[in-house]
């Protein structure tokens, strides 16, 4: 009985040992990247709220004041404020970049990636040409664009005079300045939601295409009936991610504009994230303010990401 017991004992243990076992493997593999989640982006995203809440000094720990929803009342409500006027300000231009940049962005990919789909002549050349840009970085981009904006000596000005048509100061003048960080965007970014979308498009069944032109459906219905259905998923998707990044552009107008040209008194591609990363780390810095600034422009992305997946579903 003494030795029953004690092989019973024995395979409890080790039936428990290979339970932890199972349980604890994967946490360890996952520990790494949660210890880094955590230092990187969780305990940012709290201090940030933290000093929202505070006129907060860099330098004195001392003079950190607790100071509520001041901070937030200054920059959406007080009109007085200079912070009212340079949070507004910054964020209708962030918005007309985003109503500009969305639907070309959206459009122009889903357009390139349905004629590569088709597999022309070279299908893999242009497909590797779309997507190269995107792993440049934006100083590189900057770079390569600003020499052909150029008013003077400018290369696309140079094609324009050579047609008879006018010089464009580009990048002081609107709309085309705001022109000018579009087609940039479109060039730098455009390869990545065309991947996703020419990989979706692969997963479409082909004999719904059969049977479209069977029944006399031209490539226009077909796109329309078969393609956008069949890829609503990273259609989605891919809309939210442009929206976000879209949102979040600042290094387009920092590097190409400096956030003009001044009209009207108003620097007119000076966009929300420039004014935080000015009011945050310039020479009278208000740590405070750009927080609240950061905060509010998180809820505001938030929020038009829940309208949008609301509307999505109501479609479905």
């Amino acid at each position: 009985m003494e030795s029953n017991n004690s092989n019973a004992k024995e395979k409890t243990t080790k039936t428990r040992s290979l339970k932890f076992r199972k349980g604890i493997t994967p946490v360890l593999f996952l520990l790494p990247f949660a210890v880094l989640f955590c230092m990187f982006v969780v305990f940012p995203f709290i201090y940030g709220i933290t000093i929202s809440f505070f006129n907060w000094n860099m330098f004195d720990p001392a003079k950190r004041v607790f100071c509520g929803f001041d901070n937030y009342v200054k920059i959406l409500f007080n009109k007085e404020s200079i912070y009212f006027s340079y949070f507004w300000s910054g964020l209708k231009y962030t918005l007309l970049f985003v109503v500009i940049s969305v639907p070309s962005l959206i459009c122009i990919s889903l357009l390139f990636a349905a004629l590569l789909d088709k597999k022309p002549f070279g299908y893999r050349f242009f497909r590797f040409a779309l997507f190269a840009p995107t792993v440049l970085s934006i100083a590189t981009v900057i770079i390569i664009w600003s020499w052909q904006f150029y008013t003077n000596n400018g290369v696309i000005n140079e094609v324009l005079t050579s047609i008879g048509l006018p010089k464009v100061d580009w990048l002081n003048k609107q709309p085309w300045a705001w022109i000018a960080i579009l087609i940039i965007t479109i060039w730098w970014t455009i390869g990545t939601n065309m991947v996703i979308f020419g990989a979706a498009m692969k997963n479409v069944d082909k004999n719904l295409y059969e049977a479209a032109q069977l029944d006399g459906a031209n490539a226009f219905r077909q796109f329309f009936s078969i393609t956008l259905p069949g890829i609503k998923n990273q259609l989605f998707m891919c809309i939210i991610m442009t929206m976000i990044a879209s949102f979040n552009i600042y290094g387009q107008p920092q590097m190409l504009t400096g956030g003009g040209p001044v009209e009207n008194g108003e620097f007119t591609t000076m966009v929300l994230m420039m004014r935080i990363r000015n009011i945050g780390m310039g020479a009278n810095a208000n740590p405070g303010v750009a927080s609240a600034m950061s905060v509010c422009m998180g809820l505001i992305m938030i929020v038009l990401s829940l309208i949008q997946n609301k509307l999505t579903k109501k479609e479905d």
